[in-house]
């Protein structure tokens, strides 16, 4: 009698090893569990220095006298629903491989993944918007930093959309993707808030 074939798990044992399996994205290449975590928390704890030094930037240049506050597009709102909703997503995801539910895996990683596109989209959007009333990037100090604050952060969910594509192919294929969809969920949640704090900052002045 054959052996029979084992059945893939959602549950974030076995074969995957972070961001879409093996060889998946900036912390995998076949990492141990273990390691695949402490490799996302480093990343992220680099990222936080990151936007740190620039919010201490952001503060210490905004008193001199050529700082001229630019006025947030009301879109921004939108776009932070946006996101709330798409790291909603992601943790229903998280929570659904945990239970070894996999179409609500799939489900959840679809909308995360939409309402983070969404959100880039609009985030797009405001730019052109900014654009066309005049506020350009040379204009003023106020619009380079939100110009380069908006563009930082949109660039790390572009990267984390990757990782996201990787670990949504898989799933539709059947693979194990419990670890790969809990470090989603974490990076997602990490960019909220940041982006909660970068959106109170802009606002405050």
């Amino acid at each position: 009698m054959p052996p029979m074939k084992a059945t893939p798990r959602l549950t974030g044992r076995g074969g995957d090893s972070g961001w879409g399996g093996n060889g998946g994205g900036p912390f995998t290449g076949g990492l141990p569990l273990p390691k695949a975590k402490l490799g996302l928390w480093v990343f992220m704890g680099v990222v936080t220095v990151l936007f740190s030094i620039i919010i201490s930037a952001y503060n210490a240049r905004r008193g001199f006298p050529d700082w001229q506050p630019l006025p947030e597009p009301r879109l921004l709102w939108l776009n932070t629903g946006a996101l709330i909703v798409s790291s909603v997503a992601m943790q229903w995801a998280r929570v659904a491989a945990h239970r070894g539910r996999p179409d609500d895996v799939r489900v959840a990683l679809l909308v995360g993944g939409v309402f983070a596109w969404a959100f880039l989209a609009g985030q797009l959007w405001a730019w052109q918007q900014l654009g066309a009333s005049g506020y350009l990037v040379a204009t003023n100090p106020a619009n380079s930093f939100f110009y380069l604050i908006t563009a930082l952060h949109g660039l790390h969910l572009l990267g984390g959309l990757g990782a996201w594509a990787k670990t949504t192919v898989k799933v539709w294929r059947g693979f194990d993707v419990g670890l790969s969809v809990q470090l989603c969920a974490v990076y997602w949640h990490f960019l909220l808030v940041v982006w909660l704090v970068l959106f109170g900052l802009m606002l405050s002045t």
